[in-house]
This record gives C-alpha cells, sequence and structure tokens, in this order.
C-alpha cells in the first residue's frame, strides 16, 4: 500500500549534537532526495541498503550546500515503511537540520505527522499493530526493562502468539460451520470436548495477559508513590532526600505546598515516579483546601502512598489519616513511616523501634537515617508488582479488548452446553477472533489509528 504523497522529518531529537538524521519517505523520495543531493552518482544508480556521501544543497538553488552529509537509500518495499527512503544523517545543531526539512518541502514533500513513518509501515505490513506500539513504549521507555520488554513485543513474540491462537479459533469455526451443512444427517465433525479445550487455553492466555496490564504500566511508565501526611510531616524534605537534590520548598510554615510536585527518580533500577503532595488537614484558605483536594485525587492512580509522620506529634499521630486512606483505596499499598527521629534521644528511638518496627519505618530525613530502607521497600514493591511482564507491554487498549475475548469466549462455552444450533457456538468465537484482529491490527478503523500514533514524535 503505497501513499500518494511524501513526507519527511528530523527523526533524531532537536537541539545541539554531533549529527541529526532527517527522514524521507514516499513514492516520490528518490527524486525530490535528487534535487536536494549532489554526489557521484545518478539516484537512478544507486542501489537499495547504501550509503552515499555529498553535498547538500538547496532545491531552487543547487549551487547554495547547506552541509555535507551522508545519504542512506532503501528501495521499496525493503524499507522500515515499506516505500522508498532517505534517511540524511548531516551534522547537528538547531539550524542544518531545519534548513534541510525546508529544501525537502520546497521540492515536494510535506512535514509528516507524528508517528506517520510508524503508521505507514503498519499500513504496509512491515509490522502489525501490537508491534508498531512497542516502537513507541521503546521510545519512551524509562527503564531498562521496559525497554528490553518492549524490543521483545517489537521481534512478534505477543503477534506470533495471538496469531496462533486466532489460527485455532478460525479452525474451530470452519468447523462449526461445515457441520451445519450435515446437521440433518447428525454427523459431528469435531468433538465438543475439543473445541472446549481450545476456548478454555485461549480464554486462559487473554485472562492472563489482561491481568499484566498493571505492571506493564509500572515497566513501562514508572512505580508511583504518594507521599501525603498532615502540615509539617517533613514531606517535601523527603522529596527532596529522595531525589538527592532540591526540588521543594521546605519550611517551617504549615501549608506551603499548595500544588503537587511530581519527579522520577531510581531505586535500585527501578523507575520510581514520587509525588509531593499538600498537607492534609481542615483549612480555610481556599487555595490550600483545593491543593488538599488534588492530593487526595492522586492517590487513586499511585501504586502505593508512604503515610508520613511526625513522630514529635506521637507515634499514632496519623493513624486516621492512614486508616482512612487504606479503606478509601484498597488497590494501594501502605507503607507508614515515622519521621524526625533524629529529635528523639538514643532510648526513645529504641524504644519506638522495638515497639513498632514490624508495621512501620523510621527515618530522619535531617541526617538521612532510614531513608535507605524506605527506598529498598518501595523498590521491593514495584519489583513484585512489575514481575509478571516477560515478552509484552500490555496497555489500556489491550487490557479491554482482552477482557472483551474472554467475554465473548466465555459465552461461546456456555453455548456449548445450551445452544440448539452450532450457529449460536459459532458467532462468539467470532467475535472473539474479530477481537484479537483489533489487537494486531487486521481489523482497524481511523480513529483507532489516529489515536494510537498521536502517542509517537513526529520523525518516528
Amino acid at each position: 500500500m503505497i501513499l500518494h504523497d511524501t513526507i519527511c522529518a528530523l527523526a533524531t531529537p532537536p537541539g545541539i549534537g554531533g549529527l541529526a538524521v532527517v527522514r524521507l519517505s514516499g513514492s516520490s523520495s528518490l527524486r525530490i532526495a535528487d534535487a536536494c543531493f549532489s554526489g557521484k552518482r545518478s539516484w537512478e544508480q544507486v542501489k537499495s541498503h547504501t550509503i552515499h556521501y555529498g553535498h547538500f544543497v538547496r532545491s531552487d538553488h543547487r549551487s547554495y550546500v547547506l552541509d555535507t552529509v551522508t545519504a542512506s537509500v532503501f528501495r521499496a518495499p525493503h524499507s522500515y515503511t515499506g516505500e522508498d527512503t532517505v534517511e540524511f544523517g548531516c551534522h547537528g545543531g538547531m539550524i542544518l537540520a531545519s534548513d534541510i526539512v525546508s529544501s525537502l518541502i520546497s521540492a515536494g514533500a510535506r512535514m509528516a505527522l507524528p508517528g506517520e513513518f510508524t503508521k505507514r509501515a503498519f499500513l504496509n505490513r512491515k509490522l502489525d499493530l501490537t508491534q508498531a506500539e512497542a516502537v513507541a513504549d521503546m521510545i519512551h521507555a524509562v527503564s531498562t526493562r521496559g525497554a528490553q520488554t518492549a524490543t521483545r513485543q517489537l521481534l512478534g513474540g505477543l503477534t506470533k502468539r495471538l496469531q496462533d491462537l486466532r489460527l485455532q479459533l478460525m479452525d474451530i469455526c470452519g468447523l462449526l460451520e461445515l457441520e451445519l451443512d450435515f446437521a440433518d444427517e447428525g454427523i459431528e465433525l469435531i468433538d465438543r470436548a475439543v473445541i472446549r479445550d481450545r476456548i478454555h487455553t485461549t480464554q486462559t492466555y487473554c485472562a492472563e495477559l489482561a491481568q499484566n496490564f498493571r505492571a506493564s504500566e509500572i515497566v513501562r511508565s514508572g512505580y508511583t508513590v504518594g507521599i501525603i501526611g498532615y502540615p509539617n510531616a517533613g514531606k517535601s524534605s523527603l522529596l527532596n532526600t529522595l531525589l538527592q537534590r532540591t526540588r521543594a520548598i521546605v519550611s517551617d510554615v504549615p501549608g506551603t505546598t499548595r500544588d503537587y510536585i511530581e519527579e522520577m527518580t531510581m531505586m535500585e533500577d527501578m523507575p520510581i515516579v514520587c509525588i509531593d503532595t499538600a498537607g492534609i488537614r481542615a483549612s480555610e484558605d481556599m487555595i490550600e483546601i483545593e491543593g488538599i483536594k488534588l492530593a487526595e485525587s492522586l492517590i487513586q492512580r499511585c501504586h502505593a502512598v508512604v503515610v508520613l509522620n511526625d513522630c514529635l506529634e506521637g507515634v499514632q499521630h496519623s493513624q486516621p489519616l492512614y486508616d482512612r486512606i487504606r479503606e478509601q483505596y484498597p488497590h494501594v499499598q501502605m507503607i507508614a513511616v515515622q519521621n524526625k527521629i533524629d529529635a528523639l534521644s538514643h532510648d526513645e528511638q529504641k524504644q519506638l523501634k522495638a515497639e513498632h518496627s514490624e508495621e512501620m519505618l523510621f527515618l530522619s530525613t535531617k541526617n538521612n537515617e532510614g531513608v535507605a530502607q524506605l527506598q529498598a521497600r518501595i523498590a521491593g514493591l514495584a519489583r513484585a508488582d512489575s514481575s509478571r511482564v516477560s515478552d509484552s507491554l500490555i496497555n489500556q487498549r489491550h487490557a479491554q479488548l482482552l477482557h472483551q475475548i474472554v467475554s465473548a469466549l466465555q459465552k461461546a462455552d456456555n453455548a456449548l452446553d445450551t445452544a440448539p444450533s452450532n450457529e449460536f457456538i459459532a458467532i462468539d468465537v467470532r467475535e472473539a477472533l474479530r477481537l484479537i484482529g483489533e489487537m494486531t491490527g487486521e481489523v482497524w478503523n481511523e480513529d483507532i489509528l489516529n489515536h494510537i500514533f498521536s502517542r509517537f514524535c513526529i520523525g518516528k
């Protein structure tokens, strides 16, 4: 499926650097490249998968040299997009790449939309939809594990499994529908036990895959930890300590934090998103009230919450807050932490830890005591919650489709015992097939594609 227009864009991050790459793809790529590149050979002579050195010139003024560049040529269909593609390697900087893109546009190309190169790769069947989504996950990966898992998905691990399941279901549908032609003779072409076994195999796999969504989100975007507590518990100080830099303003005045601060850091090779929130208390300050409401709404998307208590106010001072959060958000892991233990005497610290060491941690942001133990606890929770991820990163679209597949197959399983005709069983199996096709891109519509590829950067 070669599209009619030719697109171009900077494929590397904009800014100052040693090199930049400008990508050109489409049916007119070689003609447009010929208008802008001066080398030793004509473009009719160059072979696919070759690199050429020369001058990049303005298409309207060929004596005006913009840069010395390399031109990598990939002829259709043996390219990333499946189209004729040329990639120009130029010197990095704010100006050169922009001038090269402008010259290509003047010669007949247009600026690519976000993700349009990968969208063309999908439309030209170089990638299926799960592989295309893996490209975005590789680009936005925040951890080595996330990048490696996305790479395995790009190589087709998930695609192969879904194709195998799809073939099994197609085989079932074919035999069920063939039996309809022999209904009067009472001929059974496939054992009902075999049908049920294949349905259960697909159903189990899809259900397990859907359960990977939470783990995939952690590997993809990080494990989110909210820091909450009453005013002056030391939340901002703890954020700065965890980040190992001053990010939040620290003050003894209650209610200093009005908005939330969100930053990512690494703890034992796990990507952790830390959120410092406004102190929760009764207040008549409208701005502070909005900050408190925002803090509580953020808890919903956290994987874990650190309830920070000022131990000088009493060990049980924040217990009501801890209990309320645990009741309202049962899916969130809770970590009770006593702060400011440096202000206690040695004997007081010893007694406190002896009485409560099993259910809470003790630290001092002032002298960094106990911080390593908190980081280890958070990293351990993140590692446990993401342990299910293997060969694929399940996103929200995948999870929704997988749940629908499981539901359709459950209906087919029930119909095996109750349906008066094979036709009713086949309808539900066909629905599961359609939904698997939506996952891989065998079935798609323009709105779905636009939503998926809008996440990509321009040039990919």
